[in-house]
């Protein structure tokens, strides 16, 4: 019998605004986008159903059938210690993520329903994945049942179609485009 996991959560989104100060004089006043509400069915529902396949007659759209650059990233929940377990997750911790290397340093079944504790620790650090200009990239996006499988939202920042796709724990989810910049949603990077 698997189990099964509660994990509970600040059900809010946080949004902000960026300014930059420099010398240019800026185009316009930013402007805070409307966000469907965090349990809003239909909205998640619409967004998964303009998700594409390689081009077709029915789907046009101009998908690369080859790539330059292949990266592979799972995404998880887990669980970093806190000093004197003074955070408000479980067992005094708080959820973090993990870098984002181009493949898994450890290769696991991530759909797994008993992982090992030490997979769910997370080492601090900021890491960029650097691509080169109009690169051609693969990204292979698994979910994983670290701490409580669940959906994992991924923004794409300023991307040809849409800006948020959801990655489910037993399914894989592959994108080809040109040079996607992406943050890691629902979750805090370490």
């Amino acid at each position: 019998m698997p189990r099964q996991v509660v994990i509970f959560f600040d059900n809010t989104t946080t949004t902000a605004i960026i300014q930059y100060r420099g010398y240019y004089t800026p185009s316009s006043p930013p402007f805070l986008p409307h966000l469907p509400a965090f349990n809003d069915t239909i909205a998640s529902l619409q967004v998964m159903a303009t998700l594409r396949s390689l081009a077709d007659v029915e789907h046009p759209c101009n998908v690369p059938l080859s790539t330059s650059t292949k990266l592979i990233y799972t995404l998880s929940i887990n669980s970093y210690p806190c000093v004197n377990d003074s955070c408000s997750g479980a067992n005094g911790t708080r959820s973090a993520a993990n870098k984002f290397p181009s493949v898994p340093p450890v290769v696991f079944d991530f759909t797994a329903y008993y992982l090992p504790l030490l997979y769910q620790l997370p080492s601090a650090g900021t890491e960029v994945r650097v691509l080169e200009y109009n690169s051609t990239v693969e990204i292979v996006l698994q979910g994983t049942n670290l701490v409580a499988g669940g959906s994992f939202a991924l923004h794409l920042v300023d991307p040809p179609h849409q800006n948020t796709i959801s990655v489910l724990r037993m399914v894989g989810l592959q994108s080809d485009s040109r040079h996607p910049t992406l943050e890691c949603g629902s979750c805090t990077a370490m």
